[in-house]
């Protein structure tokens, strides 16, 4: 008689992406040891210090929650601020999203209300025969 195999129990995989600007990000949730890793590089040396703050505000307010899953952001596009805000979002919409914790979801929009809820505003495109998107120079008649 053959041996049938068991089928494994698949491991739970979360996928979001939040946005910011130009800035996309897309991060990837798994069950492990808690490493971070943006664009392939650890979060402890990613960016100035400023942007590692920005990051670890939504893993902080998580607490040990944070350190039961390993989180790979990968983001493009924007400048490094408009990067941090992107990847930030993901990150915290992960979280929610991998442990189904509606404590946590209140904990953040408490918080910070850009950390579920993207922010949509976008610069306003340069209007033609200007070089702003504004107004142009006043111009004398005479």
């Amino acid at each position: 008689m053959p041996r049938t195999k068991q089928p494994k129990p698949k491991e739970k995989i979360v996928h979001v992406s939040g946005k910011r600007k130009r800035a996309i990000a897309r991060a990837t949730l798994k069950k492990g040891a808690g490493i971070i890793k943006i664009n392939s590089i650890p979060l402890d040396i990613y960016g100035n210090e400023f942007i590692r703050m920005r990051l670890n505000e939504p893993l902080m307010l998580a607490g040990d929650l944070a350190s039961q899953v390993n989180i790979k952001v990968n983001v493009c596009g924007g400048g490094f601020q408009s990067q941090a805000e992107a990847a930030r979002l993901a990150i915290a919409k992960g979280l929610v999203e991998f442990f189904k914790d509606a404590e946590l979801k209140k904990k953040y929009l408490a918080y910070d209300r850009h950390l579920l809820i993207a922010d949509d505003r976008q610069t306003e495109p340069q209007k033609p025969c200007r070089s702003s998107a504004r107004r142009g120079k006043q111009t004398s008649k005479r």
